[in-house]
């Protein structure tokens, strides 16, 4: 097949239908991107124009090729302990302040390929222990990306940000033919649970936490996606509870429910104390 190309119409036929899936601004400089990641798909399915394939995936007729569209374009970087001042802050603050013997519940809202779940699960497992009554869910739009979180098995190149001490102790080196892997220790993967979550519409049932990582998803929402989005993460905030956000991202503007405690860090407030 010759080399694939976009028109200016088709394009704008894509970014109206991933920001009606997913609440995703799709900016104009994404162009390549969009027919890099996607012109695998065309060949596949020996389509000669992105609108064919514009057709196949809005029509509906084909949940699972959709599923694959919005996989391929909203997979992101990640790493262990990105911005590593959340989670010593968490270590630090939040998790000291939180009654002992009672469940700590954190959602990881945009959740990737996991290594923020296992950050999390390291940094729990430390100052609560791994017996301890603590619980994280991962959730993210791509199934994609989340059968890799669940899975917890990494290259050992996808180290970056991971002490050396964590790797021993949380981790499993692989051998033989997995040799050059790792897998994250059974006793920290029976704390996390994983469920495809579309944040750009109703949450499910998935009951209420005590923080909330949202880091590094709403620089894709415009701001009236990014007001919904948080008004819907709040509601499953239990009083006191913390909402983190990327360091290149404000609430400034979209929420007045949750407090500002330091940049990127938010809480909504307690519940009144009873006499």
């Amino acid at each position: 097949m010759a080399d694939l190309s976009i028109t200016d119409k088709e394009f704008a036929r894509f970014q109206g239908l991933i920001y009606e899936i997913a609440g995703i601004s799709l900016a104009d400089s994404k162009k390549v991107l969009l027919v890099g990641r996607l012109g695998k798909r065309l060949r596949a399915l020996q389509l000669k124009s992105f609108g064919q394939y514009h057709d196949v995936v809005a029509s509906g007729k084909d949940p699972q090729e959709r599923q694959t569209m919005v996989d391929l374009l909203t997979t992101n970087e990640t790493y262990f302990f990105r911005e590593q001042a959340h989670f010593d802050y968490l270590r630090g603050a939040i998790v000291p302040q939180h009654p002992p013997r009672q469940s700590f519940d954190v959602w990881s809202a945009a959740a990737s390929t996991g290594e923020e779940i296992y950050t999390l699960a390291m940094v729990l497992a430390d100052c609560l222990g791994v017996d301890g009554a603590w619980s994280i869910l991962g959730s993210d739009i791509s199934t994609q990306v989340l059968a890799t979180a669940e899975r917890g098995h990494y290259w050992l190149e996808r180290t970056r940000g991971l002490p050396t001490e964590y790797l021993h102790k949380y981790c499993l080196k692989g051998v033989r033919s997995q040799e050059g892997s790792f897998l994250i220790a059974p006793e920290l993967r029976r704390h996390t649970r994983f469920m495809q979550i579309n944040l750009n519409t109703t949450l499910p049932d998935i009951g209420r936490f005590h923080v909330v990582f949202l880091r590094n998803v709403m620089i894709y929402f415009d701001n009236d996606t990014k007001r919904e989005v948080v008004a819907r993460i709040v509601q499953k905030l239990h009083p006191g509870g913390y909402l983190i956000v990327g360091h290149s991202e404000s609430l400034n503007g979209i929420s007045d429910k949750v407090k500002l405690v330091r940049p990127t860090i938010y809480r909504l407030p307690p519940a009144p104390a009873t006499t």
